[in-house]
């Protein structure tokens, strides 16, 4: 997974078994690898912005190198052998994101664009690749994200709480779980920025030298301008109903340059974007949350959950509500996009839908993602396959040796031979 912040890869290797959301997931590891400075500032350069395109060829199957590596040093941090692992999901890095339709060319079009070469995946580590997830609910109609609230709601729904799911990426985005309910009532969207304005603010401050704002210290020495927060959060996006989808297209380079060209100081500009972000969450667990359903607790994850000072600000735009981690209910806060892909691609290689239409807005549940069938045998068969693949019809049999898993998401000693399904 490598989500809008642009900030690295986040790798998940997953052991599940069953189907929908009755399936037990066990997490063996998670890692994050950096993005190389140049290679960042490469993909900010192809990100919603005029670009050769190939700039964005290159990068593409560069990218596809990239994950390959990122997983090659996940599994040997836990001494996972490759050959165990039966499927990798790959999101992509998402390049350009426009859940709703514009005028283009005479007709209405919505479109996404992931890059990260999938046959470059597959080839290199002889396994079955699942990509692109979110083109296909767009084309059911949708807007492409969020794709998150399948796993929210598997490993958060509960009987007698209600509960909201925050995940505070580039973009935020949440989902608001009522209790005991189905799918059918859930609620999700994205808010808007999450850290995408905030690390673009300290990236051109700061000339490069940081890219993010550590532990939240910069706004915590400044002042939040009141009037210019109450402006942007006049924005019609935060007034928007529900399903809809935010990205760099909205709140990238253009929107940051604006902030840029007020008479702020940088650190009243980092303060003012830092709450900007906690604002318009509360904002929007206010105006489309509340009124539909009764909410006992917040549990937050992403990078956004490190920033202490925006933490702060949440939780005080959010009292009386307990605002959490999300590691409180067992999900780590930095792996829960990487775990959610994981998931997704395994509904997917075994032909069940795992988008929720309800809050993507699509109009039914669809097969997410497209296969990339294994390349080349790590045991030299001719046939050119592998002890690692497994096909798109394959049911759950190929992994009831793992039948007695604990229904709770957890980290456990981890088996040598483990058969995980890795994003």
């Amino acid at each position: 997974m490598s989500g809008t912040s642009l900030d690295g890869i986040d790798v998940a290797i997953i052991d599940m078994i069953g189907s929908g959301f009755k399936a037990k997931i066990n997490v063996l590891t998670s890692h994050s690898v950096p993005y190389p400075r140049k290679i960042r500032e490469a993909l900010l350069g192809v990100s919603n912005t005029t670009t050769p395109t190939g700039d964005i060829s290159r990068l593409n199957f560069l990218l596809g190198e990239l994950y390959v590596e990122a997983l090659e040093e996940t599994a040997e941090r836990a001494q996972i052998p490759l050959d165990t692992i039966k499927l990798i999901g790959c999101h992509g890095q998402t390049i350009f994101h426009e859940g709703q339709a514009a005028q283009y060319l005479g007709k209405k079009v919505a479109s996404t664009f992931q890059i990260g070469e999938s046959s470059v995946i597959s080839e290199r580590t002889g396994i079955n690749v699942v990509s692109n997830f979110r083109e296909r609910d767009i084309a059911a109609g949708g807007k492409g994200a969020p794709l998150v609230p399948y796993l929210d709601y598997m490993l958060m729904r509960h009987r007698g709480r209600g509960r909201v799911a925050v995940n505070i990426g580039g973009i935020a985005n949440l989902t608001a779980i009522p209790p005991n309910t189905s799918t059918d009532r859930v609620i999700a969207f994205d808010t808007g920025p999450g850290n995408m304005v905030i690390d673009q603010l300290i990236t051109r401050i700061t000339q490069g030298g940081q890219s993010y704002d550590r532990d939240g210290a910069m706004a915590a020495s400044g002042v939040v301008d009141v009037k210019l927060l109450a402006k942007l959060l006049r924005d019609k996006y935060f007034r928007a109903k529900p399903p809809k989808s935010a990205g760099r297209e909205q709140y990238g380079a253009d929107f940051v340059s604006k902030l840029l060209d007020t008479e702020l100081s940088s650190e009243d500009l980092v303060a003012t974007a830092t709450a900007l972000t906690a604002e318009s969450i509360a904002l929007a667990v206010r105006n489309f949350v509340l009124p539909e359903m009764r909410l006992d607790e917040v549990f937050v994850s992403g990078g956004g959950a490190h920033n202490t000072t925006l933490m702060a600000m949440l939780r005080k735009a959010l009292d009386p509500l307990p605002v959490k981690e999300s590691t409180e209910v067992g999900l780590d806060v930095d792996a829960k996009e990487a775990i959610a892909f994981a998931v997704m691609a395994y509904e997917t290689a075994h032909l069940r839908p795992s988008n929720v239409p309800n809050a993507t807005g699509a109009k039914r549940p669809v097969i997410l993602g497209k296969m990339t069938p294994n390349g080349a045998p790590r045991n030299g068969n001719a046939n050119g396959t592998s002890n690692g693949a497994i096909s798109p019809s394959m049911n759950s049999a190929a992994h009831k040796a793992k039948a007695a898993r604990s229904t709770k998401l957890s980290h456990t000693p981890i088996p040598q031979k483990a058969k995980a399904a890795a994003r």
